[in-house]
């Protein structure tokens, strides 16, 4: 009786520090409003790292070509491909004058390394702000430029943007994959609207040159093969220097993986690189991480033991309903309202998988670019 009631306690505990979380933390994104920013008169260069690429980028580099913009030019940045992708860049080239090729062939200091062949490509590019997508993303509008580039200004030096994923119907992996990308930008957005940016996703993220060169490039985070977009950011952004893009016409979407086990393999090089974040960063997700699996795990012993039940039943209710609220508003503003349905299954089924990837990271180092 005496463990029991001390794991009810320390469910209460948990119950609180998981609100706090949901209602302070990703509640600062989930009830803002994304205000209207003027369009910015100024030379773009999106950039786009390819490595094996050549099926994608028939596919989706006509929607970055028919962007309307008036001043924009597409670095292609051919990272030592075995298919045809520089053969498909080089067609598109002779039919666009805006096309640019950086050509990387790989050196031994940096065998394989993204962060080397995007930092020729930034140098290559002729204009001050950077706007990164990845070969297999395509912007849902033409006015994708328009809107992430809005938000720049004397102060704004880093634009975060959302990047997801396609829908396919009737298809588990699908959902699970939307889901854990839409938490994702919910703790992203609500931690840079709090002043905590701490990290982008590379499939839809800008950022000026002059920053890039202020941090330094990648040069810190170098020999970690993944990060080119979260530990940049994780780097270089502030609360002063960052700005959030959700707008319906900024969002990019790409091709999700198709089973679990490509899913959990892509996962564990994310993750991978979490632990080179800031310390507050690394302590507030760990916090949050630990919280939402000892909430279900503790939640789960004493309704099994029907230990004041009613109670523990009412507090599961209580912060399963805090968090419907919450993740709605959000999904609603990034259109992933579809994947909420189950969403305590899907919860628990990620923390589980999570719990997995940070097991095996342990075991063995994850692959990296392809």
């Amino acid at each position: 009786m005496i463990v029991l009631d001390i794991i009810y306690y320390a469910f209460i505990g948990i119950v609180s520090v998981q609100v706090i979380f949901h209602v302070f933390f990703f509640g600062k994104f989930s009830f803002s409003k994304e205000k209207k920013q003027q369009p910015k008169k100024i030379g773009v260069s999106v950039i786009i790292c390819a490595k094996n690429e050549a099926e994608n980028l028939k596919r989706f580099l006509p929607s970055i070509v028919a962007q309307k913009y008036p001043d924009f030019e597409i670095v292609l940045i051919n990272d030592a491909s075995s298919d045809d992708t520089l053969e498909v860049m080089e067609a598109f080239e002779k039919q666009h004058d805006t096309i640019k090729i950086v050509n990387v062939k790989n050196v031994e200091a940096f065998w394989g390394n993204k962060k080397y062949a995007l930092t020729l490509g930034i140098k290559a590019s002729k204009y001050d702000y950077l706007l990164f997508t990845d070969a297999d993303c395509k912007p849902v509008s033409k006015y994708w430029i328009y809107e992430m580039t809005s938000h720049f200004n004397n102060e704004k030096s880093i634009v975060l943007g959302y990047g997801a994923y396609t829908k396919i119907k009737k298809s588990f992996i699908n959902k699970l994959v939307r889901f854990e990308t839409l938490v994702t930008a919910i703790q992203y957005f609500s931690f840079a609207k709090l002043g905590l940016p701490y990290m982008g996703v590379g499939r839809n993220l800008a950022y000026t040159k002059k920053e890039f060169f202020n941090a330094n490039g990648f040069i810190n985070h170098i020999q970690v093969r993944s990060g080119d977009d979260d530990l940049f950011v994780n780097q270089a952004a502030t609360k002063h220097n960052t700005a959030i893009c959700y707008t319906k016409n900024s969002i990019t979407t790409s091709t999700p993986k198709l089973t679990f086990k490509t899913w959990f393999k892509q996962k564990r090089r994310h993750v991978s690189t979490a632990k080179h974040y800031k310390l507050k960063h690394k302590i507030l997700l760990t916090v949050f991480y630990c919280s939402t699996f000892l909430f279900w795990f503790l939640g789960c012993v004493l309704l099994i033991a029907l230990y004041k039940w009613p109670i523990v039943l009412l507090l599961v209710l209580s912060r399963i309903i805090i968090q419907y609220i919450v993740y709605g508003f959000s999904a609603k503003k990034l259109n992933e309202t579809d994947v909420l349905w189950l969403l305590p299954f899907w919860e628990v089924f990620l923390v589980v998988s999570q719990l997995a990837i940070f097991i095996n990271n342990l075991i063995s180092k994850p692959n990296h670019w392809k």
